[in-house]
């Protein structure tokens, strides 16, 4: 069981785009492995490759004890509206209102290169959002608008607390 460290805001790995993944061969096996591994620790949802310092686009999830991964995502079929608090490992101590699709479906593969749809609302559709994002460079802070966003970023400006990773 490897539990890889967590990379925080600041760290260029995470506003860069992850490369889609090619090569499905025993390196990705292990990368898996350690996202899961990763993501079983207590509080996390989620946690895509770019966090634990590695820029291919895979991510692993935790929701409602059920643990998963996806490959080379592709986000279809958001719907409907949830506006609840969220938070990053790579953010730790921050939690905001964040609007996202209620519903949501990723399209990719598995580590075997198979073909994995899910399908999911609530908290799994947060988290398959929350994920590609990472994927794309891009974190939570950034879609949050007005006072949200304002308050938000005095918050990062005040420097880190407590971490939760």
């Amino acid at each position: 069981m490897t539990v890889r460290g967590i990379r925080f805001y600041g760290d260029p790995v995470l506003r860069t785009p992850a490369a889609p993944v090619v090569s499905f061969d025993a390196d990705l096996h292990a990368l898996i492995d350690d996202l899961e591994d990763t993501v079983r620790e207590p509080g996390r949802a989620g946690v895509a490759a770019p966090q634990i310092g590695v820029g291919l686009r895979a991510f692993s999830y935790n929701v409602g004890g059920v643990v998963g991964h996806l490959i080379n995502p592709v986000l279809s079929g958001l719907d409907g509206e949830q506006d609840d608090e969220e938070g990053c490992l790579s953010l730790p101590g921050l939690e905001f209102a964040t609007r996202r699709a209620w519903a949501a479906t990723a399209t990719g593969v598995d580590r075997f290169g198979e073909p994995l749809t899910i399908t999911g609302t609530g908290l799994l559709a947060r988290a398959l959002q929350h994920e590609t994002d990472h994927l794309d460079g891009r974190l939570y802070l950034d879609t949050l608008t007005g006072d949200v966003r304002r308050r938000a970023l005095r918050e990062l400006r005040r420097g880190p607390r407590a971490a939760r990773s």
